[in-house]
């Protein structure tokens, strides 16, 4: 299991200013086949400045979660740090 990316995301408009949702399709390949899925994904920053990041599956996915949501946590880390998050 590899997650190569996570494409088509929109942020969706939300009145509170310390929580950012968003949309997309992980593509993640699962025995040598690339497949797309339907992700819900929001960041939510803390008083304390540290931002926690919640991933949920709009599709199912026909393998263990918690490697793929930990994998694509670290995606949207890196995206959020270098500015790669739509606004």
């Amino acid at each position: 299991m590899k997650v190569i990316t996570i494409k088509d995301m929109i942020r969706k408009d939300v009145p509170i200013y310390y929580r950012l949702l968003f949309t997309g399709v992980a593509v993640i390949e699962i025995n040598d086949v690339n497949r797309d899925f339907r992700i819900d994904f929001s960041i939510e920053i803390k008083p304390t400045g540290q931002r926690d990041i919640n991933v949920s599956f709009i599709d199912t996915i026909d393998y263990p979660l918690i490697p793929v949501v930990r994998e694509l946590k670290a995606i949207i880390q890196e995206l959020d740090s270098n500015d790669g998050l739509p606004t």
